[in-house]
């Protein structure tokens, strides 16, 4: 197993959808946009293919990270928010 994959739960992750799935995160945690993204303007400011942006918010999601809107709009979860208000999450 390479250093660069991460594990969750048995599962490797490659380094490209680590990359994704933090990016995402660090997007929807900006200071300069509304909380809620599209997944048309996350697609567009991380320049994705939608296949891999879908993988990742439905992993993000599932693992509780973020939350997809009733306007089927992204954000940040409570969880991951207070844990960025903490300056738990750094780059």
């Amino acid at each position: 197993m390479s250093a660069f994959c991460a594990i969750r739960r048995g599962v490797v992750l490659s380094p490209d959808r680590r990359r994704s799935e933090r990016a995402i995160v660090l997007q929807l945690l900006r200071d300069d946009h509304a909380q809620r993204w599209t997944r048309g303007e996350l697609r567009g400011e991380l320049r994705i293919a939608s296949a891999a942006l879908v993988d990742s918010l439905d992993d993000l999601e599932q693992h509780g990270v973020v939350v997809t809107a009733e306007d089927d709009r992204v954000l940040a979860s409570p969880c991951a928010r207070r844990l960025d208000e903490l300056e738990l999450i750094g780059v």
